[in-house]
């Protein structure tokens, strides 16, 4: 290998661990290169970084249901999951239901979701969505639920990734905040991965189920960029954390009605 093919290789899986960094409590080094660009950059790697998010839910789900009860081994994946991303997302899905849905204006909104308490609506939509993804995920055999993870997980972050590169940004920016952003290349090479993902799902569980869980998918994450270009006028970063959400439980809701 190259001097210069080694430095790409070493690049590109610096902005990979910079994604995980970024979305996840796992490890990473300590010394990796930072800076807005690269931040940005790391953008097209948060489909991977999901995926990686949904094999440690499938690892956990599948080692468990062997010896314990198929709803006890999915609340012990939900929790892996949770451990491992902080409940990033869901803290994101809380804030901007309470933000959206509790103010009365597009300034009062936003102001909301910085607040960092949980109101009825966020707490809610949470639970909601929890129980949701909880009970249709223990529908399905242990070894369809891990493959359900990876789509979801995987998928969820592609969804919020179309709203980085679709959508404004609704707040006002100082010269020193990053807009989320995403690069061409990089929403190119992130629907790459994703259906790359998408294309393992159709042979490990069929077309059926895993298309039409992706056009709810699609739906569902859709529905929540255009509520909040009604209602704010673009997206936060909230917006991308209910997004990712709700993309991820029309994943499970479409392998639902078809299985």
């Amino acid at each position: 290998m190259s001097v210069d093919m080694r430095d790409a290789v070493r690049t590109e899986l610096g902005l990979f661990l910079l994604a995980v960094q970024f979305l996840t409590r796992l490890p990473v080094p300590r010394d990796l290169p930072f800076s807005d660009d690269l931040l940005i950059r790391a953008t097209k790697y948060y489909p991977l970084v999901g995926l990686l998010v949904g094999v440690i839910g499938a690892v956990v789900l599948v080692l468990a249901a062997r010896w314990l009860p198929l709803p006890v081994a999915v609340l012990l994946s939900l929790a892996a999951t949770l451990l491992a991303t902080g409940a990033f997302h869901e803290d994101g899905l809380a804030d901007a239901a309470d933000g959206l849905w509790g103010g009365q204006t597009a300034v009062r909104r936003l102001e909301i979701m910085r607040d960092s308490r949980i109101g009825t609506y966020g707490a809610v939509s949470l639970g909601v969505v929890l129980a949701l993804k909880v009970t249709l995920l223990t529908s399905f055999a242990p070894g369809v639920a891990g493959w359900l993870l990876l789509l979801g997980h995987a998928l969820g972050r592609m969804a919020s990734v179309h709203v980085i590169a679709t959508t404004g940004y609704a707040r006002e920016t100082g010269a020193k905040f990053v807009v989320p952003s995403v690069t061409p290349d990089g929403y190119r090479l992130a629907l790459s991965l994703s259906m790359a993902v998408l294309i393992l799902g159709i042979l490990a569980l069929g077309s059926g189920a895993v298309l039409l869980g992706f056009g709810l998918c699609i739906l569902l994450g859709q529905g929540v960029r255009l509520v909040c270009r009604a209602k704010i006028g673009g997206y936060t970063g909230d917006c991308l954390g209910a997004t990712q959400q709700l993309g991820e439980l029309g994943i499970y809701l479409g392998a639902a009605l078809w299985l």
